[in-house]
């Protein structure tokens, strides 16, 4: 069977042709326009949809959207990147582009990326896994047994919004990728000639991403940040080891992509806030499916939800 997945985030869209081994086989990715609205995304995939859809013959569409969603009925509760969300029926709306039998299915796209890790990345062969997406929010999901777990409507895994400290200040506040560049920014102005500030000189945005090739360079300020940053994440992701026990957490979303000195820096931080009998803690891995966390795990998710259907 051939299904359509779908990545709905705050600044891009992807639709990609798959089966239920999570190859995908057609892929249309576009930028998103944010000025445009829910309006102008809803517009893409109208544009889009219809030319897979003949293409392929997919018997279910699955979509990992940006933001909060009822996924029993496909509601889009909101989103904090993009108007024109709030309470969209999106489900609904997709019907209406498609033939009557190919069924549709809307989650969390923090949920469906855990999915796509669980089955087909870095979490394949562990359970529970935990995933945790640092973009420019961050969110979580968790995946007990192949399946997503689902707490009340209308979120689960909101490991963004732990608390740091009892003054209100949440993870995402300091890790989330435009939290790390404002950071950055911050030590540049400092030391205006540090490896930082020539790294980022010409960067508008996403300096996150020198991180890296400071450290590379021997750079103290981005060691003092990057160790910050595991740390604040270790000390968030311990309540989450604490409820749920993963064998394995799984890190990604762009600021992963800074790689093995961030993966290493919070593997190192986590057991010193875990419990004495949940040593050594669980591993921590970066993304397996790189870019394609999301859309990989909406084929995932299309191909649980027809074999529900179909009662397999």
């Amino acid at each position: 069977m051939v299904f359509i997945g779908i990545e709905i985030g705050g600044t891009k869209l992807q639709l990609v042709a798959g089966d239920e081994t999570g190859t995908i086989v057609d892929r249309r990715r576009l930028s998103v326009e944010s000025a445009a609205g829910g309006e102008g995304i809803r517009a893409q995939i109208a544009a889009v949809l219809p030319e897979l859809v003949a293409a392929h013959r997919p018997t279910a569409v699955a979509v990992g959207f940006g933001g909060p969603v009822d996924w029993r009925t496909g509601r889009i509760e909101c989103s904090h990147q993009v108007p024109g969300w709030h309470g969209f029926a999106l489900g609904d709306w997709l019907r209406g582009l498609l033939p009557a039998a190919i069924s549709v299915h809307i989650d969390n796209d923090a949920n469906v990326a855990a999915l796509g890790e669980a089955h087909f990345g870095a979490g394949r062969g562990f359970n529970p896994v935990f995933w945790i997406n640092m973009g420019s929010g961050i969110g979580g999901g968790l995946v007990v047994d192949g399946a997503l777990y689902h707490g009340a409507i209308p979120g689960e895994a909101e490991i963004g919004h732990v608390r740091l400290d009892r003054d209100g200040t949440i993870l995402e506040q300091r890790c989330s990728g435009w939290a790390v560049d404002a950071r950055i920014r911050a030590a540049a102005q400092r030391e205006p000639l540090g490896t930082l500030a020539g790294l980022t000189r010409n960067l508008q945005r996403g300096e996150a991403r020198v991180l890296a090739a400071a450290m590379t360079a021997g750079d103290a300020q981005a060691a003092r940040i990057l160790a910050e940053i595991g740390e604040d994440l270790a000390f968030a992701l311990s309540h989450a080891v604490h409820l749920f026990h993963p064998s394995v957490i799984v890190m990604g979303g762009g600021l992963s992509l800074v790689g093995e000195p961030l993966r290493g820096v919070v593997a190192a931080a986590l057991p010193r806030f875990l419990m004495d009998s949940f040593q050594p803690g669980p591993e921590v891995r970066l993304a397996g499916l790189g870019e394609d966390s999301v859309p990989v795990g909406a084929l995932a998710l299309a191909a649980a939800r027809s074999r529900l259907d179909a009662g397999t």
